[in-house]
């Protein structure tokens, strides 16, 4: 298994995203965050045939890190009655 050794680089991408998260709010790096982290923590408690190819643990970080999204989105999003509309402009009498 050679790429059980490697939990430790998906650990410290997902921290790497978290901390892009919090500079630039876009609600999408959280996402890859928890997908690079769900990664990381299925190396290291050694879940059976993810270490032993990149591909399957590139497909197994798309689908957290999509289903992290599609759950926090509603809850991190825009919502309804935040996007401010101006009826007309300061510079008219």
């Amino acid at each position: 298994m050679p790429y059980l050794s490697l939990w430790w680089v998906w650990m410290v991408g997902a921290l790497l995203l978290a901390i892009l998260e919090v500079l630039a709010p876009a609600q999408i790096f959280l996402g890859f965050a928890v997908g690079a982290a769900g990664v990381g923590v299925a190396l290291l408690l050694g879940v059976p045939g993810l270490a032993t190819s990149l591909p399957m643990m590139l497909l197994v970080f798309a689908l957290v890190s999509l289903v992290a999204w599609l759950l926090l989105r509603p809850m991190l999003g825009i919502r309804e009655g935040q996007v401010k509309h101006f009826e007309h402009d300061i510079n008219e009498d």
